[in-house]
C-alpha cells in the first residue's frame, strides 16, 4: 500500500510544484498494477472540478472502461463528496486516503465537512475506507502548498 500512496504523493507533489493544483494526489490501482496517477489541475484547467480523483478516474476509464469495481484509489486527502460520488459511481470499492477533509479547510481550502465514512452511511454503500493512511506524510503537502503560497480556492 505504501507504493502506491507514495505514486499519489509523488504526482502531488509535481502539481504544487508546477503551480497546476492544490496539494491532492491520486492513484488508481488494479490488481496490484497501476492504472492511473494524477494530481488536482483545478488552476491549470480553470476547472473546479479538476481534483485529482476525478483526473485519475478519466484516466482510468480511458483504458479500463467505467467499470472500475477490481481497484483501489489512494488519495493523498479524503475525497470531497463529489470525488467520492465519482469513486462511488466508477464502482471502486475501496478508497484509502492519507489527511481528512478537515485538514484541507485547515489550510483555507473550501472543504465541504463531510467525511466519506458519513457518505457511506447515508448511501448505504460497502465502500471500504481507510483513512490516516500515511497521515504526517501527507500533511508535508499542504506545509509545502503553503511554503510557496499557493492559492487556496
Amino acid at each position: 500500500m505504501e507504493k502506491f500512496m507514495r505514486l499519489a504523493f509523488d504526482s502531488a507533489i509535481e502539481g504544487i510544484r508546477n503551480q497546476e493544483g492544490g496539494p491532492f494526489g491520486a492513484a488508481i490501482i488494479c490488481k496490484n498494477k497501476i492504472l492511473a496517477v494524477a494530481h488536482n489541475t483545478v488552476l491549470l484547467d480553470k476547472d473546479p472540478t479538476a481534483h485529482a480523483e476525478i483526473n485519475a478516474i478519466r484516466k482510468a476509464t480511458a483504458i479500463k472502461g467505467i467499470d472500475l469495481s477490481n481497484c483501489i484509489i489512494y488519495s493523498t486527502t479524503e475525497p470531497c463528496p463529489m470525488c467520492f460520488s465519482a469513486i462511488h459511481w466508477a464502482k471502486i470499492p475501496k478508497i484509502v486516503f492519507g489527511t481528512r477533509v478537515e485538514d484541507a479547510a485547515k489550510y483555507g481550502f473550501n472543504e465541504l465537512r463531510v467525511s466519506n465514512e458519513r457518505l457511506r452511511l447515508i448511501g448505504r454503500l460497502k465502500t471500504e475506507i481507510v483513512g490516516d493512511f500515511k497521515r504526517d506524510e501527507c500533511l508535508k503537502l499542504f506545509e509545502e502548498y503553503e511554503r510557496l503560497k499557493g492559492k487556496t480556492y
